[in-house]
């Protein structure tokens, strides 16, 4: 059994993993890596740690899918494959769980019951993970080497009813243990009630992915779920450039010296013009500033070689695609607005200009990048810019929580009032997000002079502030009372995917759980039936004879009667 040595990693503030690079880790020795019969204790558990994080942040596709990051290809059948789970796959039945069994097996030696009660969280977590993308996997007769070389996969309600009986063991290991906790906690830092806390809230999301509204009315009920800040689920990033690197991958990937990848024109249009208030007039949200770096000021009149526009040159707005109007009768065509907004429409699979210095990069939230106050540069600046890296990557923030469960009250009637959990879901998202300014303190305190002479500072004229917060919220609450009863459950679930910027998946179940929301950007071409589900990774289909390939419309158990997804 083999797992890899991360401690110097550790040391120097926890590994950077890219979500949108998907490796394949081959079952072979490595010369990084030991004998888990001779680790310490707390070798293995900060290998969990950093396995268990690289499997949840690898979530790039299934955000894609919902809008949140674009995918460059034409059809959905070339955008997933059966190599595109190969890496999370591999890592989860070649190193997660081998290391997990090792470091229970190592701690109930001398009932280190913290160890195994926060190692079972994680393992059920990435269980459900895998459930929900590729449905049926290995559990019962998974990780017993060459006594079962092809284990048989366990229907997916049975891997999730595995995995809560999981979060109960730890919840009371948790509740009862007078064991010390790990020395290094990369998520709660020793905080055995912080993690009993997430477990319950695991045990809320998936009776929510069920559609069991009993469960979840009770698990809210009996209290003890993430609801403020301070229990947020994360990873945190350091600002390490090499040796290792443990920056944010949206920062690696914008900030160093190659093209940063794409953003989804839908997605920051849903930010930046999609909101129109009562009145009838467009306003914007707070968060654009940091969710987005433009590096241009204007996304009509650059050089017409850089655009990759597909159905003209330019981004000529009487080429839109007529067949959007049946989806979304607002949605701009080649950018999400005109004032830089430089991405590219859903499912665009045009080759790559020269646009690196014109496209829209990531910012500040959540991975550490720059706060747009209309410097208009190039991030590529080999890691010397913004907040240096040091992002996060949100696995269940109070946030998401207080939008799940808006969502549940209206579409399983479960017991809450909606419009209260959808306004303060979007007070947390925005606290958490203006946060980061600590990261980027240089750029708040610049002074600029406007074209008018003015004489401004950033944090005051370009940072959200707190009556800009309260009219964000008011007038989405205007929205919200105004709508009919679907029009309320598309406004939860934009907010829902707004707040969720950084966790794909999240993004992915909602849309897949609700079909919301129904006016969601249409892709660019005929991109084919959406995926409900992933293959299963070629790895697993060309080593296993147990295995028949599904297909990209099979369904997850507790999708199996989604609504009509595009």
């Amino acid at each position: 059994m083999k797992f890899v040595n991360k401690v110097i990693i550790v040391l120097f503030f926890l590994g950077s993993i890219s979500a949108c690079d998907m490796w394949d880790m081959d079952l072979q020795d490595n010369p990084n890596a030991i004998n888990a019969d001779g680790a310490s204790l707390a070798d293995l558990y900060n290998s969990v740690q950093l396995g268990f994080n690289y499997q949840l942040s690898d979530d790039y596709l299934p955000g894609a899918l919902a809008r949140m990051y674009m995918v460059v290809a034409y059809t959905y059948q070339n955008a997933s494959t059966a190599t595109t789970m190969n890496g999370i796959w591999n890592n989860a039945y070649s190193e997660l769980y081998p290391d997990i069994d090792a470091l229970i097996t190592l701690a109930e030696k001398n009932n280190f019951y913290v160890h195994i009660a926060t190692a079972k969280i994680m393992k059920a977590y990435s269980l459900m993970h895998l459930v929900d993308l590729m449905g049926d996997v290995p559990y019962t007769e998974a990780g017993q080497g060459t006594v079962v070389i092809s284990p048989a996969s366990d229907a997916g309600a049975d891997v999730y009813a595995a995995a809560e009986v999981m979060l109960d063991e730890a919840i009371n290991m948790l509740d009862t243990t007078t064991a010390g906790s790990p020395n290094l906690d990369l998520y709660y830092g020793g905080s055995k009630t912080k993690w009993a806390t997430l477990a319950k809230t695991l045990k809320l999301r998936a009776a929510l992915n069920k559609g069991d509204k009993a469960a979840f009315d009770a698990i809210v009920s009996a209290g003890d779920i993430i609801d403020e800040a301070g229990e947020d689920f994360q990873f945190q990033y350091g600002t390490n450039r090499v040796n290792p690197n443990s920056r944010h991958w949206m920062y690696n990937n914008a900030y160093e010296t190659g093209d940063a990848s794409y953003q989804n024109n839908y997605y920051m249009w849903l930010l930046a013009g999609e909101k129109v208030d009562v009145a009838g007039d467009e306003f914007r949200d707070p968060r654009l500033r940091y969710y987005f770096y433009r590096q241009k000021n204007n996304s009509t009149s650059q050089d017409a070689t850089t655009y990759g526009c597909h159905w003209s040159q330019e981004p000529d707005q009487s080429k839109r695609p007529t067949f959007w109007d049946a989806y979304n009768t607002r949605v701009p065509y080649c950018y999400a607005a005109e004032d830089g907004y430089i991405g590219r429409d859903h499912m665009n699979g045009e080759g790559t200009p020269p646009d690196g210095p014109i496209k829209t990069s990531w910012g500040l939230y959540p991975g550490g990048g720059d706060f747009d106050y209309d410097g208009f540069t190039d991030t590529r600046k080999a890691g010397t810019t913004g907040g240096l890296g040091a992002g996060i990557q949100p696995y269940l923030l109070s946030s998401f929580v207080k939008l799940m469960q808006a969502e549940a009250v209206l579409s399983m009637g479960a017991a809450g009032d909606a419009k209260a959990l959808l306004l303060e879901g979007i007070q947390l998202s925005l606290t958490k997000v203006k946060s980061f300014e600590s990261l980027v303190g240089s750029t708040m305190s610049k002074t600029l002079t406007l074209k008018n002479g003015d004489v401004v500072k950033v944090s005051a004229f370009y940072a959200m502030n707190s009556a800009d917060q309260a009219d964000y919220i008011a007038k989405v609450g205007a929205i919200y009372d105004a709508a009919s009863a679907s029009g309320k459950k598309d406004v939860v679930a934009k907010e829902f995917l707004i707040a969720a910027y950084g966790n794909g998946l999240e993004a992915y179940n909602m849309y897949r759980r609700t079909g919301a929301p129904s006016d969601i950007g249409p892709a660019l071409d005929a991109a084919g039936s959406f995926p409900t589900i992933f293959l299963y990774p070629l790895d697993h289909i060309s080593r296993n004879g147990n295995v028949t390939q599904q297909t990209l419309t099979d369904r997850v158990f507790w999708n199996t009667s989604g609504p009509a997804l595009y």
